[in-house]
């Protein structure tokens, strides 16, 4: 969209709302029709609706007030890195890190801190051998470090001999609270629309789909599902079950609408944590400072789902991005959008396909 028709449709915004809420979120006056309406504003459905936003009239829903930390993509930090055993992800990576690089340009906000990434394993481990290959395939700068190179070059770690390291000189950490804020910012800057605080309660698939939330009807003629845990209770509504297991990173399962009372019990991870540090780390203090929980939506290949529902084809889902997702938001969102758009994605999405699962209806 030109600059003129994002002037335009900010006008229109501003037109239709009475009231402001903090935070800048713009609230309209009367229900009515968008082009594309987005349900999920984690960092997944942030980034659908800021690619959106620079070719239609896209609408945001979020069930809760934002900011919030009910989901999957709030924190402090998230890790970004090149190496993956699957090499699809790695090729994405490129373009995430260009797309990510973009965004601090566009808001004048620091997002990525360049840190490395140090990755252990057996060296003869297959999954291990697969992330060095697909470095080294994709021409991603790294090191190999034996067990010796690893304790000579950081001498508070402690291998086991046997074990090896891998090096990604790219990766590093991104800012995640302040990357979901600023994609949400620009893409109200791009004429979108939020609307918090509003639950989904039903959805109409048709032509033009209808949602109906706790506070007003909408209609679009498209509409991307980008709710994490909250998926499948989405899906529901329009006769579609996937195989998502809403968990914990120890893999104990959840509901995430009973997270407050799950999480006043002691984290498995924690444990974890600390025993690993105590173990490899002995020159760190094991406890941690802070402690965030998140929750993870998984599919059993820990693969995402990027496809059109089977049976509305204007209804497209993002989905089980399995705890690895935030990274590669860049690229889902543009994806995801361009599903939306019917253009050709970027990418081949045969790893994404809903067809891979066997289906349950539940109509």
């Amino acid at each position: 969209m030109c600059h003129s028709g994002r002037v335009a449709a900010s006008q229109r915004q501003r037109s239709g709302c009475v009231e402001r809420a903090a935070g800048g979120v713009c609230k309209m006056s009367v229900q009515g029709e968008v082009d594309t309406i987005v349900i999920g504003a984690g960092i997944q459905g942030s980034y659908t609706a800021y690619h959106l936003s620079k070719h239609s009239k896209t609408l945001l829903i979020d069930q809760f007030a934002l900011p919030h930390a009910r989901g999957s993509s709030h924190g402090q930090t998230r890790i970004i890195r090149n190496v993956y055993a699957k090499t699809y992800y790695t090729a994405m990576m490129t373009e995430c890190y260009q797309l990510w690089k973009q965004l601090e340009a566009e808001t004048n906000t620091e997002l990525f801190r360049p840190t490395g990434l140090l990755v252990l394993g057996k060296e003869g481990n297959p999954s291990f051998q697969t992330m060095k290959s697909t470095l080294i395939d994709n021409n991603v700068p790294m090191t190999t470090l034996t067990s010796a190179d690893v304790s000579k070059r950081f001498p508070a770690v402690q291998l086991p001999r046997g074990v090896s390291a891998l090096l990604d000189k790219t990766a590093g950490i991104l800012y995640a609270d302040r990357a979901l804020k600023n994609v949400q910012d620009l893409f109200r800057r791009f004429g979108g629309i939020i609307r918090d605080g509003e639950k989904v309660v039903q959805i109409q698939p048709s032509d033009l789909v209808t949602v109906t939330t706790t506070a007003g009807i909408y209609r679009a003629k498209r509409l991307v599902i980008t709710a994490g845990p909250w998926t499948n209770k989405l899906l529901n509504l329009v006769g579609l079950q996937l195989p998502l297991e809403v968990c914990y990173h120890s893999g104990s399962r959840a509901d995430p609408d009973e997270r407050d009372v799950s999480f006043q019990r002691p984290s498995q991870d924690v444990e974890l944590l600390r025993d690993f540090l105590s173990r490899e780390f002995p020159g760190l203090d094991p406890n941690p400072a802070v402690v965030e929980s998140c929750m993870y939506t998984n599919t059993p290949d820990y693969d995402f789902i990027l496809d059109h529902h089977p049976d509305h084809k204007n209804i497209i889902v993002g989905a089980g991005f399995s705890g690895h997702g935030f990274k590669l938001a860049p690229v889902v969102g543009k994806v995801l959008s361009e599903l939306c758009l019917g253009e050709k994605p970027s990418y081949d999405l045969s790893p994404f396909k809903i067809c891979r699962f066997h289906l349950k209806s539940v109509l």
